[in-house]
Protein backbone atom coordinates (compact mmCIF):
# COMPACT_ATOMS: atom_id res chain seq x y z
CA UNK A 1 0.00 0.00 0.00
CA UNK A 2 0.92 3.47 0.40
CA UNK A 3 3.28 3.36 3.43
CA UNK A 4 5.32 0.45 1.27
CA UNK A 5 5.46 2.94 -1.70
CA UNK A 6 6.60 5.43 0.80
CA UNK A 7 9.20 3.35 2.14
CA UNK A 8 10.38 2.40 -1.15
CA UNK A 9 10.92 5.97 -1.78
CA UNK A 10 13.09 6.36 0.95
CA UNK A 11 15.08 3.30 0.38
CA UNK A 12 15.70 4.62 -3.06
CA UNK A 13 16.40 8.16 -1.94
CA UNK A 14 19.13 6.95 0.29
CA UNK A 15 20.54 4.84 -2.49
CA UNK A 16 20.76 7.90 -4.61
CA UNK A 17 22.03 10.14 -1.90
CA UNK A 18 24.94 7.51 -1.39
CA UNK A 19 25.93 7.19 -5.28
CA UNK A 20 26.04 10.89 -5.59
CA UNK A 21 28.17 11.01 -2.70
CA UNK A 22 30.73 8.59 -3.60
CA UNK A 23 30.58 10.20 -7.15
CA UNK A 24 30.47 13.74 -6.14
CA UNK A 25 33.60 13.16 -3.15
CA UNK A 26 35.72 10.65 -5.93
CA UNK A 27 35.47 13.46 -8.91
CA UNK A 28 35.89 16.07 -5.98
CA UNK A 29 39.48 13.64 -4.81
CA UNK A 30 40.41 13.82 -8.83
CA UNK A 31 41.06 17.56 -8.36
CA UNK A 32 43.78 16.98 -6.45
CA UNK A 33 45.77 14.46 -8.53
CA UNK A 34 48.34 16.49 -10.13
CA UNK A 35 48.00 15.43 -13.88
CA UNK A 36 44.31 15.34 -13.72
CA UNK A 37 44.44 18.83 -12.12
CA UNK A 38 46.49 20.63 -15.17
CA UNK A 39 44.16 18.85 -17.41
CA UNK A 40 40.84 20.94 -16.00
CA UNK A 41 43.03 23.74 -15.23
CA UNK A 42 43.58 23.77 -19.00
CA UNK A 43 39.85 23.41 -19.83
CA UNK A 44 39.27 26.98 -17.92
CA UNK A 45 38.17 29.41 -20.50
CA UNK A 46 40.69 32.40 -20.87
CA UNK A 47 38.53 34.91 -20.52
CA UNK A 48 37.38 33.06 -16.57
CA UNK A 49 41.34 32.73 -16.08
CA UNK A 50 42.47 35.43 -13.07
CA UNK A 51 44.94 35.49 -10.58
CA UNK A 52 44.91 34.51 -6.85
CA UNK A 53 41.83 33.33 -5.78
CA UNK A 54 40.89 33.27 -9.59
CA UNK A 55 44.27 31.37 -10.81
CA UNK A 56 43.43 28.18 -12.76
CA UNK A 57 44.90 26.02 -10.19
CA UNK A 58 42.85 27.88 -7.72
CA UNK A 59 39.68 27.47 -9.63
CA UNK A 60 40.04 23.71 -9.60
CA UNK A 61 41.11 23.50 -5.80
CA UNK A 62 38.09 25.68 -4.38
CA UNK A 63 35.49 23.27 -6.83
CA UNK A 64 37.51 20.24 -5.75
CA UNK A 65 36.64 21.19 -2.30
CA UNK A 66 32.94 22.10 -3.02
CA UNK A 67 32.48 18.63 -4.62
CA UNK A 68 33.35 16.74 -1.71
CA UNK A 69 31.85 19.10 0.71
CA UNK A 70 28.83 18.81 -1.36
CA UNK A 71 28.90 15.33 -1.50
CA UNK A 72 29.66 14.62 2.39
CA UNK A 73 26.43 16.98 2.63
CA UNK A 74 24.15 15.16 0.36
CA UNK A 75 24.66 12.05 3.73
CA UNK A 76 23.62 14.80 6.29
CA UNK A 77 20.79 13.31 8.85
CA UNK A 78 19.26 17.08 8.88
CA UNK A 79 17.12 17.99 5.95
CA UNK A 80 18.44 21.74 5.97
CA UNK A 81 21.95 20.91 5.44
CA UNK A 82 21.58 18.36 2.90
CA UNK A 83 19.44 20.75 0.75
CA UNK A 84 21.95 23.45 1.15
CA UNK A 85 24.68 20.80 -0.24
CA UNK A 86 22.19 20.18 -2.98
CA UNK A 87 21.94 23.62 -4.20
CA UNK A 88 25.06 24.27 -3.68
CA UNK A 89 26.44 21.34 -6.06
CA UNK A 90 23.50 22.67 -8.53
CA UNK A 91 25.46 25.94 -8.64
CA UNK A 92 28.73 24.06 -9.16
CA UNK A 93 27.72 22.64 -11.79
CA UNK A 94 26.15 25.63 -13.25
CA UNK A 95 29.85 27.42 -12.57
CA UNK A 96 31.95 24.23 -14.65
CA UNK A 97 30.16 24.80 -17.57
CA UNK A 98 32.07 26.82 -19.04
CA UNK A 99 34.88 25.21 -18.72
CA UNK A 100 33.56 22.25 -19.94
CA UNK A 101 32.08 23.89 -23.22
CA UNK A 102 35.65 25.64 -23.69
CA UNK A 103 37.12 21.82 -23.18
CA UNK A 104 34.05 20.75 -26.09
CA UNK A 105 35.05 23.14 -28.33
CA UNK A 106 39.06 22.13 -28.43
CA UNK A 107 38.58 18.42 -28.70
CA UNK A 108 41.92 18.22 -30.02
CA UNK A 109 43.13 19.26 -27.22
CA UNK A 110 41.48 17.80 -24.47
CA UNK A 111 40.28 14.26 -25.63
CA UNK A 112 37.67 12.31 -23.60
CA UNK A 113 37.36 15.61 -21.89
CA UNK A 114 35.57 17.41 -24.47
CA UNK A 115 31.76 16.07 -24.52
CA UNK A 116 30.32 17.86 -26.91
CA UNK A 117 27.63 20.28 -25.86
CA UNK A 118 24.52 19.46 -25.76
CA UNK A 119 25.30 15.99 -24.29
CA UNK A 120 27.44 17.69 -21.23
CA UNK A 121 24.05 19.77 -20.79
CA UNK A 122 21.57 17.44 -21.03
CA UNK A 123 23.99 15.25 -18.48
CA UNK A 124 24.46 18.30 -16.30
CA UNK A 125 20.91 18.99 -15.89
CA UNK A 126 19.70 15.10 -15.04
CA UNK A 127 22.98 15.23 -12.76
CA UNK A 128 21.39 18.61 -11.09
CA UNK A 129 17.42 17.26 -10.93
CA UNK A 130 18.86 13.82 -9.23
CA UNK A 131 20.98 15.94 -6.76
CA UNK A 132 17.89 17.96 -6.05
CA UNK A 133 15.71 14.56 -5.63
CA UNK A 134 18.36 13.33 -3.00
CA UNK A 135 18.71 16.76 -1.26
CA UNK A 136 14.66 17.24 -0.24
Amino acid sequence: GRMEAMDAFVVAQWVLRILLAVVFVAMGALHFVPRVRRGMEAMIPPGLRGTGIRSPRSLVIVSGVAEILGGIGLLAPWEPVRFAAGIGLIALLVAVFPANAYAARNPERFGPMAVPVAPRAVGQVVLGALVLLAAI
